[in-house]
């Protein structure tokens, strides 16, 4: 027992003084678990229709539960870490995480889905938390923290876009709760690494834990996005039940930044929104989740129900988005240097609005290359702009509110794939519907036609039912409707795109580093190498001068030069998750 402590002792050690790759590796594998888990059911939608039979409203809640309940306890998981220790929550979310994977993989009704999705949503939102404040204090250089932001978003690219592979090979092979069963050994590895890897770390004591602003916050968000599912479910717009939920959230958030503002230690610094490189690009994070997640949902769809390939080869069509991500992920530090913010993130924005037109030309029979070029494209495209906009977050943001910049870019991250769900989805759903209005003029029965406008897969199951010729005419109807939503959607989704691309316009030109203190002419030259700047990294303190080489002899008026002996840096004590740093 004691040689199991004193080697985790060491290892935590080892990440709280040198080796801060090591943090990262221990981040990103979270992340993983986490990115993974928002895209892995995507595939065994049309297997879940079929057992357990649930509407169009209750299969969209299945989805997007878990990143909408994530987003909206982001903010009072990350204040909760900063009181009783981030370690402490995070590795009670790894728990929950596998407990709650269980629970949905045994799920028997909707209702059971629904509740074991939301769940993991606040599994999720106890582990997302610590990733972007750590990176944020652990790489203080804003070139090694571009790099480290680089292997962040990759694993966030490579985790949702390999979910469809994963869920796709086990529905295959196994029955659709499988796609949760696989958290439970990534938690078996992840949780000890977490507990030797991580040191514990505490925000400041810094005023009073403002709970009912958390709730506040959370509640306005889901009231919104179950606002905007209503309505695009074919719901009136004057129709108070439809109206109520969104008003509801949108007066929620307005008291909740008011009451930010008027307190005297907030929960999230409101003011860091006036900056506009900063709200510019967690807008751009948004609208890129947003289209990202929303049409990877409608693609399997797609794949599946109208070009008829099984859940494997339906991941291993996605397979070309997750490479280029990663190559995006791997240049983007060389391309934010080259291009500067503004660039990157506009052109990416081009970039993904020109794959989503590309896909317009899809059809009822299979194109591979053109789906192919369009998944390279836009998966190159969002990985490009997602990395320029956290990058730009986070080095706009003050050093001392580098917590509180983590929270809200993890929370735009999260609202962007539930919104994405939600409003494209919703805008398919309206799209699809109206396809369907003619069926009873042919001699489908009303009922039936009822319930194949809720979606494709329903409308494939009433066809089986119907049989004959009625089946056959509402079976094709069906996936002639689909195709039209599809295209309204993705002309939808290409406007959102475009819209951010201008956006983009209001962040920086170049890539701005901070001013270092004057050196000599031979020390920059030596920091211009990458060999030079990594040394000068690990070999002074975050406070500790800067002393020039030491070739350069002492003279009189030049002190001895000191040995440049690795500094200690600070424990991670000094950092909040949802907080300011110190």
């Amino acid at each position: 027992m004691s040689g199991t402590t004193t080697a985790g002792v060491r290892l935590r050690k080892a990440a709280d003084d040198a080796n801060r790759w090591v943090v990262l590796v221990v981040l990103c594998l979270s992340l993983l678990v986490v990115a993974l888990d928002a895209t892995v059911l995507h595939v065994a939608v049309p297997a879940v229709t079929e057992d357990l039979r649930p509407s169009g409203t209750a299969l969209l809640w299945i989805v997007d539960a878990y990143p909408l309940v994530c987003a909206s306890l982001l903010i009072l998981f990350g204040t909760l870490g900063d009181r009783i220790g981030r370690r402490r929550v995070l590795l009670f979310g790894y728990a929950l995480f596998g407990v709650a994977s269980a629970l949905a993989a045994t799920a028997d009704t909707p209702a059971v889905l629904i509740a074991a999705r939301a769940l993991l949503g606040v599994g999720g939102a106890m582990i997302m938390p610590a990733t972007l404040s750590i990176l944020r204090q652990v790489f203080p250089d804003r070139r090694e923290r571009a790099l480290a932001i680089g292997v962040w978003t990759a694993v966030a690219a490579v985790g949702a876009a390999t979910g469809p592979v994963v869920g796709g090979f086990l529905v295959e092979h196994f029955w659709w709760g499988s796609v949760f069963l696989i958290n439970i050994p990534l938690m078996a590895v992840i949780l000890p690494l977490g507990r030797w890897l991580l040191p514990e770390s505490r925000g400041g004591d810094d005023g009073p834990w403002d709970v009912l602003g958390a709730l506040t916050a959370a509640a306005g968000v889901l009231g919104v996005v179950l606002g905007v599912k209503r309505l695009g479910g074919g719901a009136g717009l004057l129709d108070p039940v439809s109206l109520g939920p969104p008003a509801l959230g949108l007066a929620l958030l307005i008291l909740f930044v008011r009451r930010q503002k008027r307190r005297r230690h907030p929960l999230i610094d409101v003011s860091m929104f006036a900056r506009p490189a900063f709200s510019t690009a967690v807008g751009c994070i948004v609208l890129a989740m947003l289209a990202l997640v929303g049409l990877q949902l409608i693609a399997v769809q797609y794949l599946q129900l109208v070009l008829g390939l099984s859940p494997l080869e339906t991941g291993l069509r996605l397979l070309p988005l997750t490479f280029a991500a990663m190559a995006a992920g791997a240049t983007g530090s060389l391309t934010l240097r080259r291009v500067g913010p503004r660039r990157m993130v506009g052109w990416g924005f081009v970039l993904t609005a020109t794959s989503v037109l590309l896909l317009t030309s899809m059809g009822q029979h299979d194109r591979p290359a053109l789906l192919t070029c369009a998944f390279v494209l836009l998966g190159f495209g969002l990985q490009t702009t997602l990395f320029g906009a956290y990058e730009s977050m986070l080095s706009d943001a003050p050093p001392e509110r580098a917590g509180g910049a983590a929270a809200i870019g993890e929370t735009s991250y999260q609202l962007g794939a539930g919104l994405g769900i939600a409003l494209l989805g919703s805008v398919m759903n309206a799209a699809y519907a109206p396809g369907l209005a003619g069926l009873r003029e042919k001699g489908v029965p009303a009922r039936a036609g009822a319930e194949a406008s809720h979606s494709l897969g329903e409308a494939y199951q009433v066809a089986a039912q119907l049989g004959g010729p009625m089946g056959d005419l509402l079976r094709s109807t069906a996936r002639h409707a689909f195709i039209g939503g599809l295209h309204v959607t993705l002309f939808v989704s290409a406007g959102l795109l475009l819209l951010g691309a201008l956006a983009a316009l209001r962040l920086p030109k170049a890539m701005e580093c901070p001013p270092k203190e004057a050196c000599p002419r031979r020390e920059v030259d030596d920091a211009a190498s990458p060999a030079g700047s990594a040394a000068k990294a690990s070999a002074y303190g975050a406070d500790e001068p800067r002393v020039p080489g030491a070739s350069r002899p002492a003279g009189p008026d030049r002190p001895a030069p000191r040995p440049m002996v690795p500094a200690r840096r600070e424990p991670a004590e000094a950092t909040g998750s949802g907080r300011a740093a110190h």
